[in-house]
């Protein structure tokens, strides 16, 4: 697809959609258009084979956001009819264009470059963006890391160390991808750029370097640990500290701590992937802690005060009413995990009446005259009627 048919052609238009159009809707519509236009159904019809590629070619663009957002911003500017492309090349009528275009969408010299000034800067030949890139500071990479915390440390937090390995500056060479006592030489080819261009369609397209592989400098006598490249791997151990009330499973964003960026870049971040131990006894419900607390039958039906553990070690005191049925839930206020705004969570505590599995003959007589003092307290009663009535 040539660049005058990218800002020439309209889309939208091709697929019967409104420029405001959702992703469904050109989803749908280029459907119904590929079925009705598709070689399959129209053998030998030369014009249905052209729509359909023209079709495709619309779908291509319009259903990538990416690529939507700059078709969009180029016609805005130039596909309104103030501009025109030439049959000879990339240059108005009048001499040349009097500004780079990579500048003008965002791609000069020290910034990230991308998106429509990357596409429109190599498109028509634009080098002082292109040339500007080649040696500009550029972010270090990301690095993702896992960490396994005791359940303890996930509800209060911790410092742990985590071991990260990255590609860095090779030490043997300085990053500069020569052998020591020599130096890398600037690539006649691209004169230092790392990019080249070759003419298309009247339009000149600029691509890496293919003999500095878009490095700008070409090393003769490569280094022994790199092997020309200046990147070695590098390990480093880092103390980095997890928030308080951390989740199993969540990532948490450290900014600045990842690969340390070139050429004067700012590094790139650290992503920490969180795993948390369970616990043999607590459990966790968001900033709630969790307790199962076993209790006698007597303690059930009678009441009782019993001490409850809680997380780091302490007690508290816990006062069962008379008549506390199994499954109850209590809650004991701030003896939770700990929430971003410092606030604690709760201690959930449900009880769990424990049935013996053994009785004396003492225990078994006291049991039986309890169950004839109750004979008439049925608690099935009229459960098997309710169950017929539906």
């Amino acid at each position: 697809m040539s660049t005058k048919d990218y800002l020439e052609k309209d889309y939208y238009q091709v697929l019967g959609v409104p420029k405001d159009a959702s992703a469904d809707e050109i989803k749908k519509s280029y459907r119904k258009l590929a079925r009705t236009y598709h070689p399959d159904h129209n053998t030998g019809n030369k014009e249905a084979e052209s729509r359909f590629k023209e079709i495709g070619e619309a779908y291509q663009v319009l259903s990538d956001p990416t690529k939507r957002k700059e078709y969009d911003e180029a016609r805005a500017l130039f596909g309104s009819g103030g501009f025109r492309f030439p049959g000879g090349g990339g240059q108005a009528p009048g001499g040349g264009f009097g500004f780079d275009l990579g500048d003008l969408f965002g791609g000069g010299a020290g910034g990230a470059g991308g998106g429509l000034g990357d596409l429109l800067g190599g498109l028509f030949g634009g080098g002082g963006a292109s040339r500007g890139r080649s040696h500009a500071p550029r972010r270090g990479a990301d690095i993702e890391s896992e960490v396994t915390l005791r359940f303890s440390d996930a509800v209060d937090g911790a410092t742990v160390p985590i071991r990260m390995t990255s590609q860095g500056a090779c030490a043997a060479c300085a990053g500069t991808g020569a052998r020591a006592g020599s130096t890398p030489r600037v690539c006649p080819s691209c004169s230092g750029t790392g990019l080249t261009s070759r003419s298309q369609g009247g339009f000149a397209l600029s691509e890496p370097c293919r003999e500095c592989r878009g490095r700008g400098m070409v090393v003769d006598n490569p280094c022994p640990d790199c092997h020309g490249s200046g990147r070695a791997p590098s390990s480093r151990t880092m103390n980095v500290r997890i928030p308080a009330g951390v989740q199993d499973g969540q990532r948490i964003r450290l900014k600045g701590k990842g690969a340390p960026g070139e050429r004067g870049g700012t590094p790139g971040d650290l992503y920490v992937t969180v795993h948390v131990r369970e616990h043999p006894v607590f459990g966790r419900r968001g900033a709630n802690l969790t307790l199962a607390l076993p209790i006698t039958f007597a303690e059930a039906t009678l009441g009782a005060e019993v001490a409850v553990p809680t997380l780091g070690g302490g007690t508290v005191r816990l006062k069962l009413p008379a008549g506390t049925a199994n499954g109850r839930t209590f809650r004991v206020r701030g003896k939770g995990a700990n929430r971003a705004d410092g606030t604690r969570g709760d201690l959930l505590v449900t009880v769990e009446v424990s049935v013996p599995a053994r009785l004396d003959d003492a225990a078994r007589k006291a049991v039986e005259a309890f169950r004839d003092a109750t004979a008439t307290q049925d608690p099935r009663a009229g459960l098997i009627e309710r169950a017929r009535a539906t």
